[in-house]
């Protein structure tokens, strides 16, 4: 019998939530504007990271995925970018941080939970292990605890 190797980690809990779903990875920061943008832009059903700068993501659905990455960069757009993909209902279904979620990401994620009734998750300071480990199409169990279960693929 195949055995998978569950892995498990432990994050600070800034939208609570569980679900269990599949991992898209970033090893670098996101950049929100250049990734969700153009699929929000065409009133797109799902969002397909147009960040080409970005190789993990590049041309990747990430609608109802876990993202996972170290924490998203750009311009100060990138919390009002999160809340319009959050309110158009084609965001990812949780974005897991292995650094300190920064304040752009963080406002969008909380407008959106507060005022779209949103129910993204999104959990930090999961560490840089995490992400040396969790690769794309991994799956993932997030607890509300901020307990993350990644079952290796």
């Amino acid at each position: 019998m195949d055995e998978k190797k569950v892995l498990k980690f432990k994050g600070r809990v800034i939208a609570p939530g569980s679900l269990v779903g599949e991992a898209i990875v970033s090893r670098q920061g996101v950049n929100t504007l250049a990734t969700f943008q153009k699929s929000a832009l065409k009133n797109a059903k799902q969002v397909y990271s147009s960040d080409q700068n970005n190789p993990d993501l590049y041309k990747k659905n990430l609608t109802g995925k876990i993202l996972c990455l170290p924490q998203t960069i750009g311009s100060t757009t990138g919390g009002l970018v999160i809340q319009t993909i959050c309110s158009m209902g084609i965001n990812p279904s949780a974005m897991l941080f292995s650094q300190e979620i920064d304040s752009l990401a963080c406002s969008g994620i909380i407008l959106a939970r507060n005022w779209e009734n949103s129910k993204i998750i999104a959990i930090d300071k999961l560490g840089s292990n995490f992400l040396k480990k969790v690769d794309s199409g991994d799956t993932i169990e997030i607890m509300e605890d901020g307990t993350i279960l990644v079952t290796k693929k």
